[in-house]
């Protein structure tokens, strides 16, 4: 997989995004290890932008880690700055599972009732409505009846 080519200027907006992030992952002695770049991966799919530390002196060994990392997680690299890596690689978009017996969440319904002469204030009135209620025109809760089918097409099915 090759890694994300970015054009300079989107390189620079991760890079301010970046910037006060703190390092999410640390490359100890042992250098770039699969468990390594395993919790990388995990990293870049929960955060997206992150910032690696690496825990060695060699400049080309932290070039060529950035390099490899880019690569094989197929993530842009943004930047290089002394002893930190900083990769990014769009997040997934997450599912959304919609369950079939789920009701709607209970909503605040503000009711306000005008006064009969007019220089009265008007009444307000706040109803916590439930997924099977719903307000009527005087303002009272209602509750939903469920809607009655056919005996005969539930046994013709």
């Amino acid at each position: 997989m090759p890694a994300i080519q970015l054009t300079p200027a989107q390189r620079k907006d991760k890079r301010a995004d970046a910037h006060h992030l703190n390092p999410v992952v640390m490359i100890g002695a042992d250098g770039l290890t699969p468990a390594v770049s395993k919790e990388i991966d995990a990293a870049l799919k929960a955060h997206g932008l992150i910032k690696v530390r690496v825990f060695s002196d060699d400049r080309a060994a932290r070039e060529g880690m950035l390099q490899v990392l880019a690569d094989q997680l197929d993530a842009a690299p943004i930047q290089h700055i002394g002893k930190l890596l900083v990769l990014w690689r769009p997040m997934p978009e997450k599912e959304k599972t919609q369950r079939e017996d789920s009701m709607p969440a209970p909503r605040v319904v503000k009711i306000v009732k005008f006064s009969k002469n007019g220089n009265g204030r008007p009444q307000i009135k706040k109803l916590n409505v439930l997924g099977n209620q719903r307000v009527a025109q005087g303002g009272e809760l209602k509750r939903a009846k469920k809607r009655q089918t056919s005996v005969k097409k539930n046994a013709r099915d």
